[in-house]
């Protein structure tokens, strides 16, 4: 460790996302603490930009043209050992870049919110000793996530704490504390009514199609539940420039249809609905869980996310739809019946952990930086 103020590096993936949030959510809870010295790093972007530009545009297309080569290759290689070949020359990649990231700032933790393994292998090749952090930003545990010489893991469900624990790792270092989401789904306060003016008599459905808008079959779902006059939709698009345009050409007059590019304020929006209508990525589950949502997948891709899904549909608080039509049948029979939505949200309450990002900087600093005179000044952490 430093004598000084501790540095924390947090490496996270450009693929989606909800690696860079969960990162973000990270640095302002260990600010919050007291702990500035917080870097964050996109090793596979600066180690390999070309190599990571084509991956995410494989990842992303996988979604559109082959999700069920991408949801075979992601189950055929779920239960990896770590010293597997292939699991080796994928943690391998970046290993020259953050050589000289961790050279340049002698960080006192590492903390990995996408499983870029590097660390491990660089550890033993330098002689080096760093505390090692995994947090699983899914539902779902890939084998990439587990490895012998990380020190602690952070998962998002209890279940997912007893799987880890079966694939070897001591119980003590794993903990059910969820996924770190940003301040803002800590808190009820926030304005809305900057955001759209919604008809207070009609029920609102918020449908997020992704940070790259890539969901499919959006105007036809916003079209089968705005058909009947029931509901109000708030669309958001991502970076989809596209999709946002030809939305907007078809529905923008609509007048309870609401659209959106992408947004920060998806918690005030959230804050605003009765349910969600989303593609299952962990983070964006998680924060419909934290704003006490229904959620609703539709057609999700197999891999990590119909996983999550599947997981989610187990627990009573998600409902996955193949079409428009089972889609609208399925939020009309949930929304207007209130002994079954009373139901959901129960299950909800067990599932949501709003302060995640709290509880892991809480857990970190005790395992790791105190006692340490820097921290008596600074705030407090609410748990």
């Amino acid at each position: 460790m430093s004598s000084g103020s501790p540095k924390v590096l947090i490496m996270y993936a450009s693929y989606g996302d909800g690696h860079y949030q969960a990162s973000k959510a990270l640095e302002a809870s260990f600010h919050h603490s007291g702990i500035t010295d917080v870097a964050l790093l996109d090793l596979m972007a600066e180690a390999h930009p070309f190599l990571n530009e084509m991956t995410k545009f494989v990842y992303m297309q996988s979604f559109k043209t082959m999700p069920l080569l991408y949801g075979w290759v992601y189950n055929a290689t779920k239960d990896l050992q770590p010293d597997t070949s292939i699991l080796s020359v994928l943690n391998s990649l970046g290993m020259r870049k953050l050589e000289q990231a961790i050279t340049s700032m002698e960080p006192d933790l590492i903390i990995h919110t996408f499983p870029q393994l590097a660390m491990p292998k660089l550890l033993k090749k330098t002689g080096l000793k760093l505390p090692l952090v995994n947090i699983v930003t899914d539902f779902d545990l890939h084998g990439r996530w587990v490895h012998p010489g990380v020190d602690r893991y952070y998962v998002a469900t209890e279940d997912l704490r007893m799987e880890v624990i079966k694939r070897g790792i001591p119980e003590d270092r794993v903990l059910a504390s969820g996924i770190p989401l940003k301040p803002d789904f800590g808190c009820s306060s926030g304005d809305t009514e900057q955001l759209c003016r919604l008809d207070p008599a009609k029920k609102t459905i918020l449908l997020m199609a992704g940070a790259f808008g890539v969901m499919q079959g959006i105007r036809d779902i916003c079209e089968a539940l705005l058909s009947g006059g029931s509901y109000q939709v708030i669309a958001v698009c991502g970076r989809n420039k596209e999709l946002y345009r030809r939305l907007d050409q078809e529905l923008g007059r609509h007048r309870d249809f609401h659209l959106f590019g992408y947004v920060s304020e998806i918690a005030q929006l959230m804050r605003l609905s009765h349910c969600v209508v989303t593609k299952p990525g962990g983070i964006t589950l998680s924060e419909s869980l934290v704003s006490r949502l229904p959620i609703f997948v539709y057609r999700p891709v197999p891999g990590q996310e119909l996983n999550n899904a599947l997981y989610l549909e187990s627990k009573g608080v998600a409902r996955i739809a193949s079409n428009p039509e089972m889609l609208a049948s399925q939020i009309n029979a949930l929304l207007l019946n209130e002994e079954q939505l009373t139901r959901v949200y129960k299950e909800i309450d067990r599932l949501r952990r709003p302060a995640a990002a709290e509880t892991i900087v809480k857990d970190i600093i005790e395992q790791w930086f105190e006692p340490a005179p820097l921290l008596a000044g600074s705030a407090s952490l609410m748990i």
